[in-house]
């Protein structure tokens, strides 16, 4: 299941771009407020996740995504995470998520882990990647340039370019900075062009404390299940006979974070979401992501910190039904599941889920199929 030595060939036309973007719906709010809660530099943010982009769309020929690890960028915004906590809790993931990789530990886990568990967590994080952008379109004013009215005909095209194939994507997200200069046309005369400069100072012995225990293990399930073993099953549907091995998949989310986070990046990780978004709206090579790694290197590096202002004023009315349609492709995996048990499984798996966090649907869905395997057991005849 592993990429072929022959390497796919890499596009670049407005349709992959186009592509590239579908990701951005969690990408800009998570990287927006963790950027201005827990003073982090957005050019150093943007520079590291798009040198990602460039590799890991070289390296692994698919529209792989770079995002924030959520669950660290949740508890950083719900719990006032320090920048020395954050580098903390991605370091863990980094050196944890390596050597499961060196080891081989991450194949010990994904062989007992059954592919309904791993669909069950691809139906519960779309579904509540949906939920989010329902959400965040249920709080904006019913009328008005950002508003809920907006919100549905921005769902409106995109339903009508997903159905046609169409790259529409790439307008509708430039769209967005023109509803900025409609409702606050100053802020573009704003515009100044900084270099980001680069600071390693270590976290302390309280917030490696703080980053391990509210951040690693916060993420940990999150990360090996949805951002290895997820996005390794999706690549394997989109891309026949090429699905990316779990192995290469967490060396890959490991050294990110250790190359990136000492300096001042936010925690990083692939996903079965961002994948999933991206292919639904035309990504089928590394070159989508390439070209997003570019766009993001020489914003990070020319106008970071004007970015922080235009991103924070970004419409919800736009981003909300991205993520709305990003959720439901990834939720859309589920239905490849051929029998009741399983599908059952990933039902429960996806309700844990909802109802609490992925660790809660993982331990869910784990005691459904121990239960299953044991109770077939029980009703297999007996072998003389």
């Amino acid at each position: 299941m592993d990429q072929t030595t022959v390497k796919p060939p890499l596009s670049f036309s407005l349709r992959e771009f186009s592509g590239s973007l579908g990701d951005l719906g969690l990408f800009i709010p998570l990287v927006v407020a963790v950027a201005q809660l827990s003073d982090m530099n957005l050019g150093i943010i943007l520079m590291a996740a798009g040198m990602m982009n460039i590799l890991t769309g070289y390296l692994f020929r698919q529209p792989i995504p770079v995002q924030p690890m959520k669950a660290i960028a949740a508890v950083a915004i719900t719990d006032g995470l320090s920048r020395g906590s954050i580098m903390a809790a991605g370091m863990g993931m980094g050196i944890l998520l390596l050597a499961l990789s060196l080891s081989g530990g991450i194949d010990f886990i994904r062989r007992y882990i059954p592919n309904a568990l791993v669909r069950g967590i691809q139906l519960g994080v779309g579904l509540k990647l949906a939920e989010k952008g329902v959400q965040w379109i249920l709080e904006l004013p019913n009328l008005g340039i950002n508003s809920a009215g907006t919100a549905l005909l921005v769902g409106g095209l995109l339903l009508y370019f997903v159905t046609r194939k169409t790259p529409g994507l790439v307008f509708i997200f430039l769209a967005g900075f023109l509803l900025i200069y409609v409702e606050s046309p100053t802020l573009f005369s704003s515009i100044t062009f900084s270099f980001p400069s680069l600071s390693l100072v270590p976290p302390t012995l309280t917030e490696w404390k703080t980053g391990l225990l509210q951040g690693t293990l916060a993420q940990m399930p999150l990360t090996l299940l949805n951002s290895v073993i997820a996005v390794c099953a999706l690549s394997a549907d989109y891309f026949p006979q090429r699905g990316i091995a779990p192995r290469k998949m967490a060396m890959s989310v490991g050294m990110m974070n250790i190359l990136c986070v000492p300096f001042g990046a936010i925690p990083l990780c692939h996903g079965a979401g961002g994948l999933a978004a991206q292919y639904s709206f035309g990504a089928r090579t590394g070159g989508s992501v390439i070209m997003l790694g570019v766009l993001k290197l020489l914003l990070g590096l020319i106008i970071g910190g004007f970015l922080l202002q235009v991103l924070s004023n970004y419409p919800y009315a736009i981003l909300a039904p991205m993520l709305v349609f990003a959720g439901i492709e990834l939720a859309k995996s589920c239905f490849s599941l051929d029998n009741k048990t399983d599908f059952t499984i990933a039902l429960l798996t996806a309700a844990g889920i909802l109802g609490a966090n992925t660790l809660t649907g993982f331990l869910l869905g784990g005691a459904v199929t121990l239960a299953c395997f044991l109770w077939s057991r029980h009703l297999a005849p007996s072998r003389v």
